[in-house]
């Protein structure tokens, strides 16, 4: 069994782990910058500070699959640097920008996203055996998991205690480093074998991006889309009761769930099927709306949070695994991109459940949402491969001629 020390000790994988988890941080961070900055610095409603956040994040969305392909066809470097340029110019304009100009410079930020967090599982699939990769994207995925715990606390703190304009600063600064700081370890982003293999014919789409890959992906969409729920969920419910001020607490205990959960699950000798960790995930998140007070909602969270990171970590290590190497940036792009749009469903789905009947009823939606997304993976994942047309028998030969 591969063991988290080995995987450590894989060169270049820990410094790679550490400068990726800043700019994850920040990357993490910049809706709620952004959701601050146009509550309180501009003074404007809540929900322009939610148009400038899916202005975001639909720019990153689309911006996913393109960067990969850049990076397929480029190198890692360049596109680095690009990003990390763009992310200063956005940051630092941002407390100039008025509320027209922010939407679209919010949009053209997002498709020009450092991508730390696609770049980071590319380069852990280059630099890891078949072996090694579980535990390695375990630890990817709670890598993930602390930013979320991390980044979003550290920006309210600093819009509480300085102001708007310098966290949107700090949250460029930091994106800047990170982007900088992986241009400069420059990870590879395929394994030494299949860099002489490749060449430079890349496969046509429609022979990588069949059912397993849909159903990898449709599982992508339907993990963030459970998630982004559960966290509307959790201030629905405590906002019912009284209780708003502790939300905080809640999703601190879930998200430190998480982290326990992946580290036992990259610890596992045998892999459970993805579709069997989102359909327990699913399973799980039903019930937790039936806790009425905080104290039981942690306890409440605590189930989906421990399946949480395992369900991340093996989505992430299947697409890695369908994913051929001379489009693997832009198929973990694909990755990147439905996750985005899970977060970018979620809330509102959820928001919708919640209105139409009780706070439950948004646990009820999310935990619905994972079980269907699992449900379509399984069936997918299951279908046979589809098999090239048989060539036509040639015309018979008239023997009179």
């Amino acid at each position: 069994m591969t063991s988290y020390r080995q995987v450590l000790a894989v060169p270049g994988m820990a410094p790679l782990l550490c400068v990726s988890l800043l700019a994850r941080t920040a990357i993490t961070a910049d809706v709620m910058a952004l959701t601050l900055f146009v509550v309180l610095g501009l003074e404007l409603s809540y929900a322009a500070a939610g148009g400038v956040a899916a202005a975001l994040t639909a720019g990153v969305a689309l911006g996913g699959p393109l960067l990969g392909r850049l990076i397929d066809s480029r190198g890692l470097r360049p596109v680095l640097l690009v990003t990390a340029a763009a992310q200063v110019v956005f940051w630092l304009g941002v407390p100039a920008l008025p509320y027209g100009f922010l939407l679209v410079a919010s949009f053209v930020a997002g498709l020009l996203m450092v991508p730390a967090q696609a770049v980071s599982r590319q380069a852990i699939a280059a630099m890891t055996t078949p072996e090694q990769r579980r535990p390695a994207f375990a630890l990817e995925s709670v890598q993930g998991e602390l930013s979320y715990i991390v980044g979003p606390a550290v920006v309210i703190l600093g819009a509480a205690t300085v102001s708007p304009d310098v966290v949107a600063w700090g949250v460029g600064a930091a994106i800047l480093a990170g982007g900088v700081g992986i241009a400069v370890l420059n990870p590879p982003m395929r394994a030494e074998g299949e860099a002489e293999a490749v060449g430079t014919d890349r496969p046509p789409r429609r022979q990588w991006l069949g059912a397993k890959m849909v159903a990898a992906l449709t599982m992508a969409f339907g993990t963030t889309t459970l998630l982004s729920g559960v966290d509307l969920a959790i201030v629905a419910t405590l906002r019912e009761v009284g209780q708003v001020s502790w939300a905080a607490v809640v999703v601190v205990v879930f998200g430190v769930s998480s982290v326990v959960g992946g580290l036992i699950y990259g610890a596992l000798t045998r892999p459970l099927p993805t579709w069997l960790l989102l359909g327990l995930l699913g399973l799980v998140t039903i019930p937790a709306g039936l806790a009425h007070d905080w104290p039981w909602l942690c306890v409440a969270v605590v189930g989906s949070g421990l399946l949480t990171a395992p369900t991340l970590g093996a989505v992430a290590d299947a697409v890695s695994r369908l994913a051929p190497p001379a489009v693997r940036g832009e198929v973990i792009g694909l990755q990147s991109s439905a996750q985005s749009a899970g977060f970018a469903l979620g809330s509102p789905l959820v928001g919708v459940a919640i209105d139409l009947s009780v706070p439950a009823g948004g646990f009820a939606a999310a935990g619905l949402a994972g079980l269907a997304a699992a449900g379509t993976g399984y069936l997918l994942s299951r279908r046979p491969p589809a098999r090239a047309a048989a060539p036509r028998p040639a015309a018979p030969v008239d023997s009179r001629r």
